[in-house]
This record gives C-alpha cells, structure tokens and sequence, in this order.
C-alpha cells in the first residue's frame, strides 16, 4: 500500500460531517421530518422528507431486520472497497473523487444503522418531470465523485497514455 491518502480521508469525513449536518438541519431545524412534509425554495427545488429503504433508486427494499442489516454489510463491503482503493490511488485527483464516494457511501450508512432507512429530502424537478428520485448531499456526493472517476479514466488517462507513447516513439 501507498502513504496515507491524506486528501481522500480528509474528504470524506468532510462529507459525512457535511452530509448529516445536512439531514440534521432538514428534519430538525426545518421540521421536514415526516413523509409528506415539504418545504418549497423554488420553483424547480423543493426539501420533501422521503424515508429510503432501498438502495439507489429505490431498488432492493429493506423491509425487514434481515435486508436492512443486509444492505448496511452490502454498502460497508463497497465502502471498503473504495477506502482499499484509495489507499492504492497515487492521483489526488482520483483520491479527492474516491473520497466524495466514500464520505456520500458512509452517511447514508450511517442513517441506515441509526433509522433503519436513509433519509432522502432534495427534490429537483421541472414541472412536473422529476430527472430523478428525492435524494440526499450523500448521493450526489457518491454521483459528483463516480462521474469524476469516469471521466478521468475515459478522457484523461487516455490522453496520457497516448502522450507518453508518442514521446517513448520518438525517443
């Protein structure tokens, strides 16, 4: 393993913090607490309480003990998975991403453990078309973090790679 990921650790916890300071502030502070309540900002946001039992989408409910202390040991696998990778990843930029991943991951955990459910409250639409599911900081922290990762590896890398030939070529 490399040196500790200082900027990929220090990321997540950032955004955990952030995450449930968040959720915190929305369902104590705002009283958005119960399913129904709604909170109008503008015209195509509104903070909606929406208790998450499943997972991305709402897919794979937990309607039980047994599913929900399934997708808390489902999520903690993946979330270690992300930390064992940030621990091999020498690119801050892919470190800074991984972290977001993590941090989002650890505080819908979180919530899972503490509630039983996640707690979803951000509501984008336009109209009435809804480009997604009601959904939380952590979520688009883990969306924000993949998409940086995708890019990175499609685009970036590529042309690295590409570049370092042309220069081995002509050496």
């Amino acid at each position: 393993m490399n040196r500790l990921p200082k900027l990929g650790l220090v990321i997540a916890v950032l955004f955990v913090i952030v995450d449930q300071a968040v959720k915190q502030f929305v369902t104590g502070s705002l009283g958005i607490s119960a399913l129904g309540d709604t909170r109008y900002l503008l015209p195509i946001f509104n903070l909606s309480f929406v208790p998450n039992h499943g997972v991305s989408l709402g897919l794979f409910r937990a309607d039980d003990e047994m599913t929900r202390w399934g997708l808390v040991a489902l999520t903690g696998v993946i979330a270690a998975g992300v930390l064992y990778w940030m621990f091999n990843e020498k690119n801050r930029q892919d470190q800074f991403a991984l972290g977001m991943v993590l941090g989002g991951a650890l505080g819908n955990i979180i919530d899972r453990i503490r509630l039983g459910y996640v707690i979803d409250y951000a509501d984008l639409h336009f109209g009435e078309w809804r480009p997604f599911l009601v959904f939380n900081l952590g979520d688009a922290f883990i969306t924000m973090g993949v998409l940086v990762l995708l890019v990175r590896a499609l685009l970036v890398r590529d042309k690295s790679r590409a570049r370092a030939s042309v220069e081995n070529s002509n050496a």
